[in-house]
């Protein structure tokens, strides 16, 4: 009798090879997976992971630091100077949501006017199940005037029929949760692991952060986060995928400044924007440029300016891998917003040259190569700097040189795209082992979810 009817739990543990055992018993094989996938904790964790790496395996002459996410920079005095001129107008122009802002507060905005949407969609829906309630009531009422009204017509009585009694509907529920997860979905956590239960939410751009300073990890959710991609970014993407790749010369033809400048006050008021085949697709490329131009740091951020560049000081066997790690040092909201702008230049670039369709018939490519595209975009992704004119300029042979390497940085990137944004098992490995030390119960639901995922 001294056996447990149940028996002993299986233990968590590593068996090799990038396969783990969960507390159920599963065995789980690590395998790659696009970055976007990972929960909010282990991006953290991989971003330092990373960092290790590059210290300890890859010497790019420099100093390597995690940049910080944008909303949490010291302003310069000529930045203060200016948000004071804004305060003073303020009552006399609007507060720019999109352009010349940090990338987590564009997203931040776009979150908040997408939740602005939801609440507006969700009163219409109650005023119209509140109405749909009422109905009912209204034509019971108009029955039993007209019952009564023959009746009194009629010399015969009848008895009413049940089954012509219209049955009263319940009142539709009142606001869904957002945002929580199933209580089905965590049902073996153990019951002490309630903790938990917080963690488990999915997190979305721009929350409230706890009141009391929290260890970080414990305030990160298990969950992927939130795409963070700004509505602008994805839109112009959206546009140019879908009536642009065949058009020659994209990003290099003129535009109509009038045109764009109004598209770009319409997405700084918070317009919700449709960019339809009615919009000239040379206007919607350069309103994306402009976005990225006026980006407050850029893409790849000032912090990881040199690394970036001195990886091409490396052998070309290894300048892919340090590019990936560079990438996830990035935070989440530029990581996501690189991948969704490099998927869309792979786009183009793939269209670039002249084909023949079906019938014979010859299409005209874009002549937009990776290289092409590179030397446009790159020197707006990529810099310690702006120049005065608001553009990357050529004044020198050094930053001749600089130029020809952010290029070639960018084009690397484009060609590669897929590759640099998938994450190795044996990445995922050093995640979850630095993870087993201190949260051997967080190890094991990613470990299921990841098992999920999968089958």
């Amino acid at each position: 009798m001294g056996d447990s009817v149940f028996g002993e739990r299986p233990a968590l543990r590593y068996a090799g090879d990038f396969t783990w055992n969960s507390m159920s018993g599963r065995s789980v094989r690590l395998k790659s997976v696009p970055v976007q996938s990972l929960s909010e904790l282990e991006r953290a964790r991989l971003q330092e992971v990373a960092f290790y790496q590059l210290q300890q395996e890859y010497d790019l002459g420099c100093q390597i630091t995690i940049p910080k996410d944008g909303q949490k920079r010291k302003k310069s005095l000529r930045k203060k100077l200016d948000s004071l001129g804004k305060e003073k107008n303020k009552d006399k122009e609007f507060v720019p949501q999109a352009f010349g802002m940090p990338l987590s507060q564009v997203i931040a905005n776009d979150r908040a006017y997408k939740l602005k949407q939801d609440s507006q969609r969700e009163e219409q829906r109650d005023v119209s199940d509140f109405v749909a309630f009422l109905l009912p009531f209204g034509a019971k009422r108009q029955n039993k005037e007209l019952s009564s009204s023959n009746s009194s017509l009629s010399s015969t009585s009848e008895t009413p029929n049940e089954s012509t009694s219209p049955n009263t509907p319940e009142p539709a529920p009142r606001a869904r949760r957002r945002g929580a997860m199933s209580v089905d979905s965590i049902t073996d956590l153990d019951d002490n692991q309630s903790r938990l239960l917080e963690a488990l939410q999915l997190s979305l751009p721009a929350e409230a952060q706890s009141k009391k300073e929290k260890a970080r990890d414990k305030k990160l959710s298990l969950n992927p986060i939130y795409r963070q991609v700004p509505r602008l970014v994805d839109s112009c993407c959206q546009h140019l995928e879908k009536h642009g790749l065949q058009t020659v010369g994209i990003f290099r033809v003129g535009s109509s400044k009038k045109r764009v400048r109004q598209l770009r006050e319409e997405f700084d008021r918070g317009i919700d924007v449709v960019l339809d085949e009615e919009h000239s697709i040379h206007d919607v490329a350069a309103l994306l440029k402009e976005f990225l131009r006026d980006m407050p740091d850029p893409l790849l951020t000032r912090e990881l300016y040199t690394p970036f560049i001195n990886t091409l000081l490396l052998e070309p066997d290894e300048q892919l891998s340090t590019l990936q790690l560079l990438i996830y040092l990035l935070p989440p909201c530029n990581c996501d917003t690189l991948h969704r702008l490099l998927q869309f230049l792979s786009t183009v670039a793939g269209h670039a040259e002249d084909t023949t369709d079906k019938d014979g018939q010859e299409v005209t490519g874009n002549k937009m190569t990776s290289l092409n595209l590179a030397t446009i975009f790159g020197p707006n992704l990529l810099h310690k700097q702006k120049s005065t004119d608001k553009e990357f300029t050529v004044q020198s042979s050094a930053r001749a040189e600089e130029s020809t390497a952010i290029i070639a940085v960018v084009q690397k990137m484009i060609e590669n795209y897929e590759a640099l944004f998938m994450v190795s098992p044996d990445l995922q490995n050093e995640v979850l082992i630095s993870l087993l030390e201190t949260d051997p119960d967080v190890v094991d639901y990613l470990l299921r979810r990841k098992a999920s995922q999968s089958s």
